[in-house]
């Protein structure tokens, strides 16, 4: 089990898509009311939701704790003393050795981070999707479409048929040519951008099954994603959370693609022969 005295709010956000109706209203009271919390006993959340005390107490174990008090103790000492390393906080006065280590501290953060909340369960069903499908179509925005391009950039070692579109027109027309046949990974941090939704939208229409990768569980683009995968990043001085959650993006492709090569065996191992056999023509 993962440690209790970590990342509470952060595994309600991973779960938050799985959750039924009334384990959302309890994610949500604890999401916007968390210093309400650490003060509260399981009556009174139980009363101020109007739901059974054992359902408090079964949302608490659904998210891997041991109970409503082992969840409250991590969420207090998450609230109380936030999970914040010194080393990110940059200065003006910083050197620039110093701001190298403080970046690269506050990037090996970000993927710790996302991954004590990746979910085992997601990860296979999106590695068994990507198996499964005729063509895989990256999607993304902004910064997200250079997840996009490198994620390309991979996965057609695969062998498998793969796309990725940068202009937003040419993404909507992507997306009308897929069928249920194929798979779409939507990579957007805030899971709130028109042009993801847009996509997103186009994809539901032709039943084609879809993997968000994202920073935040409560979302449109979770709401309607077939898999979601989570980041967890955090804002600095310096670095909006959506640079610093871009690492953690690429570790998930990382981490989706070298499973898929793995399950491929020999399929995986013939595309690639054939990729350097073709880029040994680059060379001198």
């Amino acid at each position: 089990m993962e440690n209790e005295a970590q990342h509470g709010l952060a595994r309600i956000r991973s779960h938050y898509g799985r959750f039924s109706d009334k384990e959302k209203k309890i994610a949500d009271y604890i999401l916007d009311n968390p210093e309400i919390i650490i003060h509260h006993t399981i009556n009174q959340v139980a009363d101020e939701l109007s739901v059974a005390e054992s359902t408090v107490f079964r949302f608490c174990k659904r998210i891997g704790f041991k109970g409503y008090q082992a969840f409250k103790i991590a969420l207090a000492a998450e609230i109380v003393t936030p999970i914040k390393d010194i080393h990110e906080e940059i200065t003006d006065g910083d050197s620039i050795g110093t701001v190298s280590e403080k970046v690269f501290r506050s990037n090996n953060k970000t993927l710790d981070s996302t991954l004590q909340i990746l979910d085992g369960a997601s990860m296979e069903k999106a590695v068994q999707s990507i198996l499964g499908a005729k063509k895989l179509e990256f999607y993304g925005c902004g910064g997200s479409a250079a997840v996009a391009l490198d994620s390309y950039h991979k996965f057609i070692r695969t062998g498998i048929p793969v796309g990725t579109q940068l202009d937003s027109h040419m993404q909507l027309m992507s997306a009308s040519q897929l069928t249920e046949e194929d798979v779409a990974i939507i990579i957007s941090h805030s899971g709130t951008t028109k042009d993801s939704l847009d996509v997103l939208q186009v994809l539901k229409d032709r039943h084609v099954k879809t993997i968000a990768i994202t920073n935040f569980a409560k979302s449109p683009l979770t709401k309607k994603a077939d898999i979601c995968l989570y980041t967890v990043s955090e804002e600095t001085d310096f670095r909006s959370e959506a640079f610093s959650s871009r690492i953690a993006q690429l570790s998930i492709i990382d981490a989706l693609y070298t499973n898929v090569m793995i399950a491929q065996q020999s399929k995986g191992k013939q595309a690639i022969a054939q990729m350097r056999k073709a880029m040994a023509l680059k060379r001198l």
